[in-house]
């Protein structure tokens, strides 16, 4: 098994040859799904435990769900990520803008979700969701090791970065320098012509 080890900042193989049985665990979408097999049969084995409620520590009091209409972004086909290059959140707006221009989802890197300004559902990477999506805009994020683990399978990425020595270009199919508050506005222009 390979994960993130050191906060992130190196990935380590990890082989046990000799202990069985093994158990890991995966991020929602690090492997795609299977297409599915109707022939394939399992057997199920009712287990019945008789837990002693009056040792439980913790007590659920209530469950609050929020209303959600975003559409999550490990099933999106064109994303649109900001980083901590995109700033504000009266900056993001800018992004929201373009996604609609392309029926696209708006998502961002940690720097985003820690700063207050996007939700954690929205976060792509290590200590995020992992994403496959047909293109992924990363705009203003420079590439971090934990954001590249959560991105770096889709098919096209395209990065906008003003340091043209920033990571995310080794990785991207297609890379702008500049200004990504400069440049998004001009893309979203472009792009509603040729639509």
């Amino acid at each position: 098994m390979t994960r993130p080890a050191f906060g992130g900042n190196l990935m380590a193989t990890i082989i046990c040859k000799e202990h069985r049985p093994q158990m890991s665990t995966v991020r929602q979408g690090v492997m795609l799904k299977g297409q599915p097999d109707a022939s394939r049969k399992g057997t199920v084995e009712e287990v019945k435990i008789a837990f002693d409620s009056s040792k439980f520590k913790v007590k659920i009091l209530k469950t609050v769900k929020e209303p959600k209409n975003l559409v999550d972004i490990t099933e999106a086909k064109i994303l649109i990520s900001g980083g901590r290059g995109v700033g504000t959140a009266e900056n993001f707006k800018k992004l929201e803008e373009l996604a609609h221009v392309l029926g696209a989802e708006i998502s961002s890197s940690r720097a985003m979700v820690d700063a207050g300004i996007m939700p954690h559902e929205r976060q792509v990477g290590q200590t995020g969701k992992t994403v496959r999506p047909d293109v992924y805009f990363a705009l203003g994020i420079s590439g971090a090791i934990q954001h590249l683990a959560g991105m770096e399978e889709s098919d096209y990425i395209i990065a906008v970065n003003k340091d043209k020595f920033a990571p995310i270009f080794q990785s991207a199919d297609l890379s702008i320098v500049g200004d990504v508050n400069e440049i998004v506005p001009l893309l979203t222009e472009k792009l509603q012509q040729h639509k």
